[in-house]
């Protein structure tokens, strides 16, 4: 007893010792695998990555690591606060991997600090979250009453997109005792469904049998789809059709033109009228097939609706039905399998570069993360890359498609300062030749400008051949309220104009209030310079008036200078017609010439009332002469404001 716990303790520690070397192993080659299952919410926990790298949190959050998923859609990210790879979107298994039995999703963790690179592995597990379910809920069959009791009648299978035990496990009829039923299991593993027919049919006695079909998965719960089945009774109609191949097989080069046809099915009935008259129809096939393929009724040819593409899909599987005209029909399988051809560019993008480097740094520095792919296969999909002559670095190949670009000598500043490596990418659009259908050519970046305007081009093979342009505006948005957003900024190039029209009336206002304050000013003065001559001239009692005005000089001399200034101003839209025209009593000398003596010179009182009306007619002038040149501006400016509303 003792010496068989000795064998179980070692046994149980060699085991540890396996499972301590493997995860050392994986650790050191840098390569990590989790699982985790689908439709977990977004942010939830997948693994322990800086634990499991054995990376210290406070130096990853100073240095900063990111993790790149392949594919368009990042579906992971990593917490540089706690280390931990969660969930950046919610995954759903069936959409990612269909009915593959293993979904395993991959990328890369970047250390940005260090440049060091792990390989990470996610495999999504399956969850009961979808029901067996019909292509019909109402099947219609017809069955002679001449059948004999242990004929099969195929009926639609049910599909399941879980996989495993969750996927459809099994069948079950209900409802009548003339039929029971058989499932068969295929090559592939299929659960075919087939009604038995137990009991002789007696049209006479029943026209029609309901029938209840049932299909359960192997969930826990286990979930259910149902379907009604109703078989018609009809004459005899003793030939089934038959094709001529159980399976049809046919190969494709994915750049075949729309509208070819791939194959043609045959099938064949001896009976005569309507019960000989097939008709073909596809009675399985994915909705992804659906809009790919179309089978003509009356000939059996399969003909191609749109494109196809290798990367999208590489082989699709059809069951074809043919039925005569008393409902008999045979099925046959349909296999279609798309070769590559070279269709797409390879696309470089650079993961991670640093922007400068010191001249001491020691050769086999790393300075560049750059990945290659080429979406297609075999010898199309290999890639081929290499650096230019010339220059102090080299190419050394990371992780799969990853390229680390190093030193390969010492460097020195003093002969080269700075090196400049380009690395070419893809446009992100691309047009069909012939199909005129705008893809993306690569996944968009972050660096992707949020909106792209695309001139698509058309053309004839006429001579002279002629063509005819659209233009497409691509907007890249992460939500519906961004899209929104950059859809209703599309009409802000038309903003200028407006801009300079509010700045041109801002500055008519500007140069009319100026104006306005100068007339204001003259205004004043010329109150003021009317009150100080009132003060000084005598009361109307007349105690002066026997005195000359010329006694009183300086206020002679004050109009005597004001009437020398006087002028007319004459201004027009036209420049080059303005005029100025000088009152023909100005003269150079400050004070006018003094009356002869025998003139009686006139007294103040009687001339203070022509004083005033030449001030005010004065006045008069210089507000109309003011008035005309605002005018003036404004006319110009509007002008201008109407022009370049015009060339806009």
């Amino acid at each position: 007893m003792e010496v068989r716990e000795g064998r179980w303790v070692r046994r149980r520690r060699s085991l540890l010792l396996c499972c301590v070397l493997v995860a050392a192993w994986k650790a050191a080659w840098g390569q990590l695998r989790y699982s985790v299952p689908e439709e977990l919410p977004k942010g939830s926990f997948v693994g322990d990555v800086a634990k499991d790298l054995a990376l210290e949190l406070a130096a990853l959050r100073a240095r900063g690591a990111r993790v790149v998923s392949q594919g368009r859609t990042q579906y992971f990210a990593l917490n540089t606060n706690s280390g931990h790879l969660v969930t950046a979107e919610r995954i759903d298994r069936e959409q990612l991997c269909e009915s593959e039995l293993q979904c395993v999703l991959r990328g890369e963790v970047i250390v940005e600090g260090e440049m060091k690179l792990y390989g990470i592995e996610v495999e999504i597990t399956d969850i009961n979250d979808n029901v067996p379910s019909f292509r019909e809920a109402e099947i219609e069959l017809k069955m002679s009453e001449v059948t004999a009791p242990g004929a099969r009648l195929p009926v639609p299978e049910a599909h399941d997109p879980d996989v495993g035990s969750n996927s459809l496990q099994s069948y079950a009829l209900s409802g009548d005792e003339h039929f029971s039923l058989s499932v068969q299991e295929g090559a592939d593993g299929e659960k075919r469904p087939e009604l038995v027919l137990a009991k002789a049919l007696d049209r006479e006695e029943a026209a029609f049998h309901e029938l209840l079909l049932t299909a359960s998965d192997g969930g826990e719960p286990a979930r259910t789809g149902t379907a009604r089945i109703r078989v018609a009774v009809l004459d005899a109609n003793d030939n089934a059709p038959a094709f001529s191949q159980e399976v049809y097989s046919v190969r494709v080069p994915e750049d075949v033109p729309v509208g070819s046809t791939l194959l043609s099915v045959t099938a064949t009935d001896p009976d005569d009228g309507t019960n000989g008259d097939v008709k073909y129809s596809l009675n399985k096939i994915t909705q992804k097939a659906s809009k790919i393929f179309h089978l003509e009724p009356d000939t059996g040819a399969i003909r191609l609706m749109r494109n196809l593409d290798f990367e999208e899909g590489d082989l699709y599987e059809l069951k074809v039905q043919a039925r005569d005209g008393g409902d008999l029909f045979d099925t046959a399988k349909v296999s279609v399998s798309v070769t590559d051809v070279n269709d797409n560019a390879p696309e470089i993008s650079v993961r991670s570069a640093l922007s400068e480097i010191s001249e001491d740094a020691a050769p086999g520095t790393v300075v560049a993360l750059v990945h290659v792919q080429d979406r297609d296969s075999g010898g199309n999909g290999e890639v081929r890359c290499s650096l230019g002559e010339g220059v102090p670095f080299r190419l050394e190949r990371a992780l799969d498609d990853y390229y680390s670009v190093v030193t390969a000598r010492e460097l020195d500043r003093e002969q080269a300062s700075e090196y400049n490596v380009t690395a070419t990418e893809p446009g992100l659009f691309r047009v069909g030749l012939h199909s005129g259908e705008v893809r993306t050519a690569r996944s968009p970046l972050a660096r992707d400008a949020a909106r792209h305007s695309l001139v698509v081009v058309v053309k004839d093979r006429g001579r002279p051949a002629l063509s005819a342009t659209a233009t497409l505006t691509v907007v890249l948005a992460e939500s519906v309220a961004e899209l929104l957003s950059e859809l209703g900024s599309a009409a802000a190039p038309a903003e200028p104009a407006g801009s300079l029209t509010r700045w041109l009336v801002l500055a008519v206002a500007a140069v009319s209030c100026l104006f306005l304050a100068f007339l204001l000013l003259l205004l004043a003065l010329r109150l003021r310079r009317c009150w100080r001559r009132s003060r000084l001239l005598p009361p109307p009692s007349g105690t002066l008036r026997g005195v000359p005005a010329s006694h009183f000089v300086g206020i002679d001399g004050v109009r005597a200078f004001l009437r020398s200034y006087s002028h007319d101003v004459s201004l027009t839209a036209d420049s080059r017609k303005s005029q100025l025209r000088c009152a023909a009593d100005s003269c150079c000398d400050t004070l006018p010439a003094r009356p002869p003596p025998d003139e009686p010179a006139p007294l103040r009182g009687e001339d203070a009332a022509a004083h005033r009306a030449a001030d005010t007619d004065a006045l008069t002038d210089l507000v109309t002469t003011n008035l005309n040149i605002s005018l003036l501006t404004l006319s110009i400016v509007t002008a201008m404001s109407g022009i370049y509303h015009f060339n806009f």
